[in-house]
């Protein structure tokens, strides 16, 4: 009795000291904080909450308390029965754009394209509208919440600078196109990082044609990259690391010196380019240091020049510890990055560089150089693009056959009849290529229309002095088959025949099949 009244008084106690936990639970069970930012879309809506009595009405504030619930299939639904049901009402368009938003607002990879294919018919059917902005501005946020690492697949990145940009280019007047720059300074610096991080890999590889490509690309491309100063002092370093190749190579005087002129110019040019441009960069002291080792002197940046880049070093926020921590371990959202908050991002890409182009630029220098020829002539002569085929020279069919001759091919306007013997006059002209040498014709006659020949027979000059055709060479022999003078006599005696067994014999054999006799069946003689 005592034992069962201490677990009574015990279970009481539980239960009072857990009621104000609970009571207290749900009154702080609210709504999180971002709620009204994850619904802005809803919220914004000036169609939304109006008192009326209208059908088409009650439909879409139905939806939109559904929308605000999460129930984001239900709201769909109900759209959509407002868009087949009424399809001239006041509330089409918004209604409109409120089917992508429940796709955008649901989330996932396969709900994320659906919304874009939504907002992009909202843009076929309503181009003119100020909802069309938000709509491409919706589109450029899809792929950016896709985004990933410099490091990693970068589709969805350059489909969002696409998307960005077309929002700035065709809705130059809308409210939203400030927001659309900055998100593009931050997708142009995932790639121009990605760009840079290949690029140094390249120079730990000692392969400088490959780095000064990419590093090139990202000083042309993405003006506004925070690491544009690091970027411009690893053009000059990979230069001067090919000035010391050179240094080391058996080459004449006048070479070597010619080469040594052409890669210290250019890693100069750039060192000086990193401190004109970006002279309030905490790296700028390290091309200083590079020029004035190599005894050159330092440029002095203008004061516009010196405003911009403190304008930009300052615009530049670092990315905090704790969300570069809490994004290591998510993989959905776009990639915290440090993006500058001023200039005009890129919006038309300039002309790329490519390692095959440098290599092959290089390659000319140096043999310029070796051949007493003028280096720039030589350099720019290599960036010219590559001949396509149709500056190629023609082959004649005498070259293709192997035939050698010097005659040039020659063309004339001849007129060839149509063929049709039935009207007078058809004819019709064409450009024959033929040579003022023409090959004799063979013995058999060529096809004609109305008596004129209309080509001359292809093949040989004396058809009959073809020569013999030769006789296939015989495969090697089996070197692992056993022969055998009358294999095929034995083949052909013993198909189909068995061979008789040979008695057992107990003395030499021995089976379980052929056991030894014991008791009374010694004595049986069968």
């Amino acid at each position: 009795m005592k034992r069962l009244v201490t677990v009574i008084s015990a279970l009481c106690i539980g239960m009072a000291l857990c009621a104000p936990t609970h009571a207290w639970a749900r009154q702080k069970h609210k709504k999180p904080k971002h709620h009204k930012t994850r619904y802005s879309a809803v919220n914004s809506n000036p169609l939304a909450g109006l008192k009326t009595q209208q059908p088409d009405a009650e439909l879409f504030d139905k939806a939109m308390k559904a929308m605000r619930k999460g129930r984001y299939d239900i709201a769909r639904l109900d759209l959509q029965t407002l868009l087949n049901a009424y399809p001239d009402t006041e509330y089409a368009m918004r209604a409109k754009l409120a089917i992508g938003d429940t796709w955008y607002l649901e989330g996932g990879p396969a709900a994320m394209q659906q919304a874009a294919s939504e907002y992009r018919d909202f843009i076929t059917f309503f181009p003119n509208t100020p909802e069309a902005a938000e709509a491409q501005m919706k589109i450029g946020d899809i792929y950016f919440q896709q985004m990933e690492r410099p490091d990693r697949d970068p589709t969805n990145a350059f489909k969002a600078q696409e998307e960005y940009r077309t929002m700035i280019e065709q809705f130059p007047n809308s409210p939203l196109v400030p927001r659309a720059k900055q998100k593009l300074r931050e997708v142009q610096e995932v790639l121009a990082q990605r760009q840079f991080e290949v690029g140094q890999f390249y120079a730990t590889r000692e392969d400088w044609a490959g780095s000064i490509a990419r590093l090139q690309s990202v000083a042309d491309l993405y003006p506004l990259f925070s690491k544009s100063c690091e970027n411009l002092i690893q053009i000059g370093d990979d230069y001067a690391n090919e000035a010391a190749t050179v240094q080391n190579l058996r080459l004449p005087a006048k070479a070597k010196k010619e080469l040594l002129t052409y890669y210290n110019g250019r890693a100069a040019d750039a060192w000086d380019r990193a401190v004109t441009h970006y002279p309030m960069s905490p790296d700028a002291d390290q091309a200083k240091d590079r020029l004035l080792a190599m005894g050159r002197p330092i440029p002095a940046p203008t004061p516009q020049e010196l405003a911009e880049s403190e304008a930009l070093e300052a615009s530049l926020v670092p990315v905090k510890f704790k969300t570069r921590a809490f994004d290591f371990f998510s993989r959905a959202g776009a990639t915290p990055v440090q993006a500058a908050r001023v200039g005009q991002p890129t919006l038309t890409d300039p002309k790329q560089t490519y390692a095959p182009s440098v290599a092959r630029q290089q390659k000319a220098v140096f043999l310029a150089a070796l051949q007493g020829k003028p280096i720039t002539s030589a350099e720019s002569n290599a960036t010219e693009s590559a001949p396509t085929t149709s500056n190629l020279p023609t082959v004649s069919p005498a070259q293709s056959s192997g035939e050698t001759t010097n005659v040039t091919p020659t063309a004339t306007l001849e007129t060839v009849p149509t063929g049709n013997s039935d009207s007078t006059g058809d004819s019709a002209t064409v450009e024959i290529t033929s040579s003022p040498t023409a090959r004799p014709s063979s013995t058999s006659q060529p096809a004609a229309i109305n008596g004129k020949p209309i080509a001359a027979a292809v093949g040989p000059n004396n058809p009959a002095a073809l020569p013999p055709v030769q006789k296939p060479t015989e495969a090697p022999e089996q070197i692992n088959d056993v022969k055998h003078p009358n294999a095929v006599n034995l083949a052909a005696q013993t198909y189909g025949k068995h061979k008789k067994k040979a008695k057992f014999n107990r003395k030499e054999e021995s089976s379980s099949r052929h056991k030894p006799r014991k008791g009374l069946k010694k004595l049986n003689p069968f």
